[in-house]
């Protein structure tokens, strides 16, 4: 039990497992924020055009207040391509950002070469061997 608890104690504390735990906190604020976007201005406009209550109900027999929400149901919807439209977005710029930094980390010109005789590592720009004497013909 001890050695579990050890190995659960280690992957909780990765900085994976912390980055992902502050992503889906971001994450919740942020659906917060695309409801909010989504029910105080996207609704009331949706309305105005469609002419009828965005936040509708069609009643079903049986016990009061059963019904289905179909507004609400048309809200989550545009909630969710909201949200995944941006997060494409957003996963679209980091892509080109490490695809930039890729570049860059290009590997740079070698600044050695092999000795043909001797198999030594010398400089570049050398023509003579250090190791062997022998003249470097390049």
């Amino acid at each position: 039990m001890k050695k579990f608890l050890e190995e659960f104690k280690e992957f909780a504390l990765k900085g994976n497992v912390m980055d992902m735990a502050i992503g889906v906190i971001i994450g919740g604020a942020f659906t917060a924020i695309v409801t909010a976007f989504t029910d105080d201005f996207i609704t009331p406009i949706i309305s105005i055009f469609g002419g009828t209550e965005f936040g509708g109900k069609i009643p079903l027999p049986g016990p009061e207040g059963n019904a289905i929400l179909w507004g609400d149901f048309i809200s989550a919807i545009i909630n969710f391509v909201i949200v995944a439209l941006i997060l494409f977005s957003m996963l679209k710029a980091m892509n080109k950002l490490m695809n930039l930094r890729k570049k860059e980390e290009a590997e740079a010109e070698p600044t050695t070469k092999k000795c043909p005789y001797c198999c030594s590592e010398i400089d570049i720009h050398a023509t003579k061997c250090p190791h062997c004497t022998s003249d470097i013909k390049e």
